[in-house]
């Protein structure tokens, strides 16, 4: 009995001190595909595969662990934004603004950057195999 109860506590222990577990709010994602503006929006591992985000409005989003393979992302502004651990493999992000955004762990396999804006970015631990950065402002 007593053995039950240990168990049981223990856990209960381990579910209430688990950390939560986020995920992408559908609204946000619904309102990024719609308007392409989601300033601050919470996308944490959202599936935007082959998005057409052209001129996007993402500053200071949360995208960490996103799936953004092969989307268009040209001329969009992701100052600030969290892209850690997110793919980006063959993205297209010329002229984008990618300032300060937190980059490591990002998967950028074979993505096209054209006279990005990578000031200040982190690239810790980023995957670039086959990406090309023509003329891209680099990370100091």
């Amino acid at each position: 009995m007593k053995l039950e109860i240990l168990a049981t506590t223990a856990l209960l222990g381990t579910i209430a001190f688990a950390a939560p577990v986020q995920a992408a709010n559908p609204a946000h994602v619904r309102q990024l595909l719609k308007t392409g503006s989601c300033p601050g929006c919470e996308l944490t591992g959202a599936n935007l595969r082959e998005a057409h985000l052209i001129g996007a409005d993402l500053r200071n989003a949360n995208l960490k662990g996103a799936n953004l393979k092969s989307a268009n992302l040209e001329g969009a502004d992701l100052t600030g934004a969290n892209l850690r651990g997110a793919n980006l493999t063959q993205v297209f992000a010329s002229d984008a603004s990618l300032s300060a955004t937190d980059l490591t762990n990002v998967k950028l396999t074979d993505a096209t950057l054209y006279n990005a804006d990578l000031e200040g970015a982190v690239l810790v631990g980023a995957d670039l195999n086959g990406a090309i950065l023509y003329t891209a402002v680099p990370s100091k």
